[in-house]
């Protein structure tokens, strides 16, 4: 049972533009993510999110997968978004990336599982994460000269986004899905 604090809209109440942003969801990923579900009770908010996901994802090719995943998922587990947790492990597992690493994320600074560019993505994640932001200029111009201007605003782009998710989805109580495991639950079961 859903423990959001908006409970998921079903597909037998959804309308017609709803019902097929579900199946394209399902289709694309096994399954409609909860966040999906819960927006359906907004079209016009769950079709920008859904338009926009996709234009981030496909637009996102500067930087090396392993570098923004791990930005973005380091984000995801400074909020304590544990659907976002859930959701990047999944990701990063279907990337081929190592998943067992993600285990050490907390000591990512010493980890031997994290290299020096891994390390700089996630300083950053943090630096953007830190209420106030601690963002420096060193920061940025270290990783310009690691991934270049192109490479520094995706990766800004990617972690400001999953602050937005990470956030959004935390307040609306919604809660890991079981992605990382292939083990989904249905959002209205």
């Amino acid at each position: 049972m859903s423990t959001t604090r908006i409970p998921a809209l079903a597909p037998k109440d959804a309308g017609l533009l709803t019902k097929a942003m579900y199946w394209f969801a399902r289709r694309q990923f096994g399954e409609v993510p909860e966040p999906f579900a819960v927006s359906g009770h907004h079209t016009g908010i769950l079709l920008a999110g859904g338009i926009h996901e996709l234009v981030a994802e496909r637009a996102s090719t500067k930087l090396p997968a392993n570098i923004r995943e791990i930005a973005v998922y380091r984000t995801a587990w400074t909020v304590g978004c544990s659907w976002c947790v859930d959701f990047g492990t999944m990701l990063q597992r279907l990337d081929g990336l190592d998943i067992d690493r993600l285990q050490h994320i907390d000591e990512y600074e010493t980890s031997p599982h994290y290299t020096d560019d891994e390390r700089a993505a996630i300083a950053y994640a943090d630096a953007m994460t830190a209420t106030p932001m601690t963002v420096t200029d060193e920061q940025v111009a270290d990783l310009e000269h690691r991934f270049g201007k192109a490479g520094v605003i995706e990766l800004t782009y990617q972690i400001g986004l999953e602050n937005s998710r990470a956030r959004t989805n935390h307040a609306l109580g919604i809660t890991s899905q079981g992605f990382s495991t292939d083990s989904c639950r249905v959002p209205w079961a």
